[in-house]
């Protein structure tokens, strides 16, 4: 499987590559989606799947993302999720229309980037409930490809769409780690031996650069993206 990912060249056939062995493991239906959080108030989003272009569809226009349970626990978890009527209790429309649309039965995985970017697989089909004696001979094999579909898809999404987010200069970062660790311009302008109008000055350029609102905010982007590390 990774050769074969790594000799596609697109999304498309990367992620055909990942919806054959999920056939191979007995779910003819899948899904990725990643969220990079180039920005915490406008995250990009990218979605590819195989499901019907009906379900596609009504999807995207029922607004579904926005309370799909499954999503919303991928957000913030790495632990495996099995579909089930308690996953999707708050959103009882978008399971039963789900059902009807074949997705009865799945199972699902988020992993989580240093820079804040998280992908999550998402395998499913029409027969057959996943039981707990299934998942524990699937299971390594499930988080095996979905870790290699986070891998090569998000790639492949990062060189489709080239990352936006602005280069800081050495010591603008240097600014940014001392301001973050709580030192004054002062104290900072002492520790890396410049003027505390040096110190501001810097801070000055990376609020600009960032496109933010102050020196808090500009923080929490740089952190976001693991730039502090």
């Amino acid at each position: 499987m990774e050769r074969a990912l790594v000799r596609a060249n697109n999304l498309q056939t990367k992620f055909d590559v990942i919806a054959r062995h999920a056939r191979r493991l007995g779910f003819e239906r899948c899904a990725y989606g990643v969220r990079i959080f180039d920005s915490f108030t406008r995250p990009k989003t990218r979605m590819i799947n195989n499901y019907s272009k009906a379900w596609q569809q009504r999807y995207q226009e029922a607004g579904y993302l926005g309370i799909d349970p499954s999503v919303a626990h991928g957000l913030r978890s790495h632990a495996p999720l099995v579909w089930s009527t308690d996953l999707f209790r708050s959103a009882l429309q978008l399971w039963d229309e789900a059902r009807e649309s074949g997705l009865r039965y799945g199972w699902a995985k988020s992993f989580f980037d240093a820079d804040g970017c998280v992908g999550m697989l998402t395998v499913a089909r029409s027969h057959e409930k996943l039981t707990s004696s299934e998942l524990a001979i699937l299971g390594y094999q499930l988080h095996l490809l979905a870790d290699a579909a986070h891998r090569h898809l998000s790639a492949q999404v990062r060189k489709d769409e080239p990352d936006d987010f602005p280069l800081l200069s050495d010591r603008e970062l240097e600014v940014l780690r001392w301001t973050a660790d709580g030192k004054t311009s002062e104290e900072a302008g002492i520790l890396l031996e410049v003027s505390p109008n040096t110190i501001k000055f810097h801070m000055k350029k990376v609020i600009e650069k960032l496109s933010v609102a102050n020196k808090v905010a500009a923080i929490a982007r740089v952190v976001s993206r693991g730039l502090l590390v």
